[in-house]
């Protein structure tokens, strides 16, 4: 920012932790979550709000628990979607996560999801936004839409009959930032009286308070000396692998492991992702420096005298690896 650079995904604000739960396999996004189980998602949210925005003065990070609320059903009709769970379920399955990370984790920002619940868009739900959020939790920070979602009001789920009356919607039920293209049509809303200068401000407010909790433009702020050469550093790199191996899980080991390297004459590796590095990267992943397939992984490990074996077995969504002519 000190450079004037604020392109996408160079901001302060993470959105992140995804705390839904993992229910319906045909949500594409089921590899972002924890699972089904709210408590797990519940104390990994925190956890991860805390790591990302730290416990000093100003915030290292604000991050965002998303998506509020009930966000878990089909990925193709998301956008329309509706879903009416029992209030039991909802608030044992679906809210505690969201709840934790506000009361617990003190997450600096919340996304409402591109759903309706109980037939109402959550961008525009008073009855979560300003009434569970606010009211219920004590919730302080600011409330961003998914991207796209505010148009979706009007476009997908039919509930409004213009973006002007989407936006005055949104910004009255208590969601201050409006990811997509019609925060244009603010302006509208308040020329037409649907909505009062007042409730703007009450939004700007609390979207330059997490400017100002996350330091910018503080002489203070101490991150600020951190240099761009400390991105991706081998201290980082070392870092990144002891996270990696502490976080494995052995479920069950019958005496095969651990292998003993220079007795191995051959191993088979098999599979459509195992010399794949975009298997290797989440939702919204950059570009890494030195991506290491578990191919090239399993190549590197092994004694130089041992055979790899590698096929890929299948495609993972066509008939065949090899097209073939004219395909």
């Amino acid at each position: 920012m000190a450079h004037g650079d604020h392109d996408i995904y160079k901001g302060l604000t993470f959105w992140s932790p995804n705390v839904n739960i993992f229910r319906d396999p045909r949500w594409g996004r089921g590899h972002e979550t924890y699972g089904e189980d709210p408590y797990l998602t519940a104390r990994n949210g925190v956890a991860y709000i805390h790591g990302l925005q730290g416990d000093g003065k100003y915030l290292k990070l604000a991050a965002c628990a998303k998506h509020f609320a009930v966000h878990s059903g089909p990925e193709g009709i998301r956008h329309g979607f509706n879903v009416a769970p029992t209030p039991k379920d909802l608030h044992e399955t679906y809210l505690p996560a969201f709840k934790a990370a506000v009361q617990e984790g003190h997450v600096e920002s919340v996304m409402a999801a591109y759903n309706a619940v109980d037939g109402v868009p959550a961008p525009v739900s008073e009855t979560l936004l300003t009434k569970t959020l606010r009211e219920e939790w004590g919730f302080a920070g600011h409330i961003v839409s998914d991207y796209g979602a505010e148009e979706d009001v009007r476009t997908a789920h039919h509930y409004t009959a213009s973006d002007a009356e989407t936006m005055a919607l949104a910004i009255k039920a208590g969601c201050d930032l409006c990811a997509g293209h019609i925060a244009q049509y603010l302006k509208q809303a308040l020329a037409e009286q649907l909505i009062s200068e007042a409730a703007i401000t009450q939004a700007t407010v609390r979207l330059m308070t997490t400017r100002i909790l996350l330091g910018l433009h503080a002489p203070d702020a101490p991150y600020q000396a951190i240099d761009y050469t400390e991105i991706d550093s081998p201290a980082h790199h070392q870092l990144a692998l002891k996270a990696a191996r502490e976080s494995a899980v052995l479920l069950k080991n019958d005496h095969y492991l651990p292998l003993q390297r220079e007795q191995l004459k051959a191993i088979a590796v098999i599979g459509p992702t195992a010399d794949s590095t975009l298997v290797l990267q989440g939702n919204y992943a950059g570009t890494p420096s030195n991506a290491v397939t578990i191919l090239a992984g399993l190549r590197q490990a092994v004694a130089p005298t041992t055979r790899v074996n590698y096929a890929a077995g299948c495609h993972l969504f066509l008939d065949r690896v090899e097209l073939g002519p004219g395909r």
